[in-house]
């Protein structure tokens, strides 16, 4: 497993900021929606709904609309008929992508990531074409000032994660998706801060882009995640240090 991504850091990133402004509210709506679609409105009885409400919380969306867009999934306030869609294509320098969404019109947003890709450099590719190079594990995000690495690690390991790794003052906890909830509510009962927990794709191998190839790889990763039907975007992209600090 090749960890982290640098993609994902920036991601991250880019929703604290996207958060101060209001933009990432609308996608944090979505995915709850559809949560209590497929699950129940019960955050108790639906694993789903429930990292979606603290994700919500995390980036202080109001508790009105948590709760407005649990009624919408459930069916109590008519809303639009939204579905989920994964996208998977090649940007620069064969790097990787994988882009999930929740739409309300199919063709619509079809269209529309086509042509981001393509005009980034990128090509759109069939179902399955880069998905095997990912893996789907639980990623929980622990700010590391004040902590010691050794004893995090004991912690999560003895809850059934599989790893920890350091990471620009994070500690990244890896664990199987199934897993996931126990080991965050180890770190809750213990008092550990942690930033992000959720299920991700974690590349397999990373794909090293550098120069104008790593300029462009960056404004279409950017682009995607800036769609509104975009909830998230994966790539196996490393790169290099000086594009990072522009990011």
């Amino acid at each position: 497993m090749a960890g982290h991504s640098k993609w994902a850091n920036i991601r991250h990133r880019k929703a604290a900021q996207d958060a101060k402004r209001g933009r990432i509210f609308s996608k944090l709506a979505r995915e709850i929606m559809v949560a209590a679609r497929l699950g129940g409105g019960d955050p108790d009885k639906n694993p789903r709904l429930r990292m979606a409400i603290e994700r919500a919380r995390r980036f202080n969306m109001p508790k009105e609309r948590i709760e407005t867009a649990i009624k919408k999934g459930t069916g109590e306030i008519a809303s639009e008929n939204f579905e989920e869609i994964t996208y998977e294509g090649y940007g620069p320098g064969g790097v990787a992508i994988i882009v999930n969404c929740i739409t309300d019109n199919r063709n619509r947003t079809a269209s529309e990531i086509r042509h981001i890709f393509s005009k980034y450099g990128g090509n759109l590719g069939t179902s399955g074409c880069v998905s095997w190079m990912f893996e789907k594990k639980g990623v929980i995000v622990i700010p590391s000032e004040g902590l010691n690495e050794d004893e995090i690690l004991e912690i999560v390991l003895d809850a059934g994660a599989e790893d920890l790794k350091a990471e620009e003052g994070n500690f990244i906890v890896y664990t199987e998706p199934e897993n996931l909830e126990t080991v965050k509510k180890t770190l809750e009962e213990k008092g550990i801060k942690y930033t992000e927990a959720k299920v991700d794709l974690i590349p397999q191998n990373v794909v090293k882009v550098s120069g104008e190839n790593a300029e462009k790889v960056l404004k279409l990763l950017n682009a995607l995640d800036d769609h509104d039907d975009v909830q998230e975007v994966y790539s196996n992209a490393d790169f290099p240090e000086e594009i990072l600090k522009n990011a």
